[in-house]
């Protein structure tokens, strides 16, 4: 297993921008990574990934405005927030996935206000 950890998230205003990490404890080189959302009364839902060769994906809400990276050196994912929208309001949640591991962290509360 690995263990992650994210930072990152706080209350900011509609049409600003917060930058989410998530650090791993151990190499991430062979990982599919991703964010996930929670909103209250809602289920997870996929933000967005990367694959271990960097090929990215996007939820259709978020996608031109969230970026997602890896840096395999810092064991560290980032999902790169603009333009946030009050319905981006939720828990998110660093995911790290292989066969046979699939690792959740404890999430970061990201708050919009209108």
């Amino acid at each position: 297993q690995v263990q992650l950890v994210e930072s990152g998230g706080g209350l900011v205003q509609s049409g600003g921008s917060l930058r989410l990490s998530c650090a791993a404890s151990g190499s991430i080189f062979s990982f599919h990574m991703g964010w996930y959302r929670q909103a209250p009364g809602k289920e997870r839902e996929l933000v967005a990934n990367i694959n271990s060769i960097g090929s990215r994906n996007y939820a259709d809400s978020v996608k031109g405005r969230f970026t997602i990276s890896r840096d395999n050196a810092k064991n560290t994912v980032y999902l790169q927030m603009n333009s946030l929208k009050p319905e981006d309001t939720a828990v998110y949640y660093c995911n790290a996935y292989r066969p046979n591991i699939n690792s959740w962290g404890q999430g970061t509360q990201v708050t919009v206000s209108s």
